[in-house]
């Protein structure tokens, strides 16, 4: 049996903590530039289709372009992956927030339907398509990139650091959003305010770009090119022949990260407004409360992996996952009063958004991991995740315990997948396999 290395983990130098600072900040300025649509949905959907339609038809079809989004992952993340495993992990890296950020700002300057029709739901589309592909790469790219980075021992912390900064982003479309709500009128947001925000992610992508320069390669990448004189020449190849095993843990634990997020920040918000009429400003604050301690639960996933292994930290959070989901929508049916500190827990409990990672860069070695995350993760998360909203949307006037039943059943799909293949998949971050007792952790 292998034993356990019990001997205390290294301390973060300054420059792990800059480079973990750097990386987490970019991700949050990306995903910002991708979450901000979902916060003004209904204006949205106001602006660029017929004025006749019917309004939930018009939020459908919003929506709808929404998760076109994420129906593009798969696209832009295996062709950027392809390269990351080529090139290096720090050119995707920087890449990708810029092919994020100038669609947003396209976005904030574009026509609507009352200037030039139906192009311009049309050109929306097409600018979703390729921030689309653009996070498709971001997410794998990280989460290589930082897991590479980061001392044996502390992956799971450095992960769940990420994790937060990415949703930090949320963070800061529902600050933005809520900013908005008071400083201007509904009506002076219909009119031009709605532009502010996707102009401002133009500056963001900006910002991004110019932190990562500052980013070095991985210490992993540069020791496999040391190693051989070629990289694979096919990635997505080895990852579809040699370790199909891997795919289905990874494929099923997208899904449960991709529900926690879509119920807690994309769902919720919209039915506060429309199922519980909340105004838009209140309906803001309260998920900024979610999303902060969201990141909380992100930090404490990834310190909670790096003492009990990537696998029983899963299995915790599958459990939590559908009690804090229940409790915020049980504080919103029995208006209780309370529900900023629903909120609150039920962003704890989605902490198996900072857990997942850890178990998903391990499940591939070194010189495919970011193909095989992309390609598991871009190809599930665009299944589910544009499926999922617009299912949520249409079943929520049938009961509003939806979100909490879809929740519990994919804590069972956690829990099941830890159990399964806790001991069947060993998880390896270096070039070379470690044990995996001690890779678990």
């Amino acid at each position: 049996m292998t034993a356990i290395d019990t001997s205390p983990p290294p301390r973060f130098s300054r420059s792990d903590h800059r480079t973990l600072g750097l990386a987490a900040l970019g991700g949050a300025l990306e995903i910002y530039d991708f979450i901000i649509f979902v916060f003004f949905a209904l204006t949205l959907s106001q602006l660029f289709f017929p004025p006749d339609m019917p309004e939930w038809l018009r939020l459908l079809q919003s929506f709808g372009i929404f998760v076109t989004g994420y129906l593009a992952r798969p696209l832009g993340g295996i062709l950027m992956a392809h390269f990351a495993d080529h090139l290096g992990r720090k050119r995707v890296f920087s890449l990708s927030i810029l092919m994020m950020a100038l669609p947003c700002l396209l976005i904030g300057v574009m026509p609507t339907y009352a200037d030039i029709g139906y192009a311009a739901p049309l050109i929306l589309l097409a600018l979703r398509i390729l921030q689309g592909a653009a996070v498709g790469g971001e997410v794998p790219s990280a989460w290589t990139f930082v897991a590479e980075h980061a001392p044996v021992g502390r992956r799971g912390y450095a992960l769940g650091f990420l994790q937060a900064g990415l949703t930090f982003g949320y963070l800061l479309g529902a600050l933005t959003a809520t900013l908005l709500a008071q400083l201007f009128t509904p009506q002076e947001i219909l009119d031009y305010a709605w532009r502010y925000p996707f102009l401002l992610g133009g500056v963001f992508g900006v910002v991004g770009v110019w932190l990562r320069r500052w980013l070095s390669e991985t210490p992993v990448f540069l020791a496999l090119r040391e190693q051989r004189a070629q990289p694979v020449a096919f990635p997505l190849r080895s990852v579809l022949g040699r370790h199909r095993r891997a795919l289905i843990p990874a494929g099923l634990l997208t899904c449960v990260l991709t529900s926690a997020v879509v119920v807690l920040v994309v769902i919720t918000p919209t039915v506060m407004q429309q199922r519980f009429a909340m105004s838009a400003g209140h309906t803001f604050a309260l998920s900024s409360v979610g999303i902060v301690f969201l990141n909380i639960g992100c930090v404490l996933a990834g310190l909670l992996v790096d003492r009990i292994g990537a696998w029983r930290a899963l299995m915790l959070y599958s459990l939590l996952l559908p009690l804090g989901i229940g409790a915020l929508y049980a504080s919103l049916v029995g208006q209780w009063g309370v529900t900023w500190l629903a909120y609150a827990l039920a962003g704890l409990s989605c902490g198996v958004v900072g857990v997942v990672p850890s178990v998903m860069v391990g499940l591939f070695p070194a010189e495919i991991r970011v193909s095989g995350i992309s390609f598991t993760y871009n190809v599930a998360y665009a299944l589910w995740a544009s499926t999922t909203p617009l299912a949520l949307i249409a079943l929520m006037p049938w009961s509003p315990w939806v979100c909490v039943g879809f929740c519990l059943i994919m804590g069972v799909v956690g829990l099941l997948t830890a159990l399964y293949f806790g001991r069947r998949e060993p998880l390896v971050f270096g070039v070379e396999p470690m044990p995996i007792m001690c890779a678990d952790k």
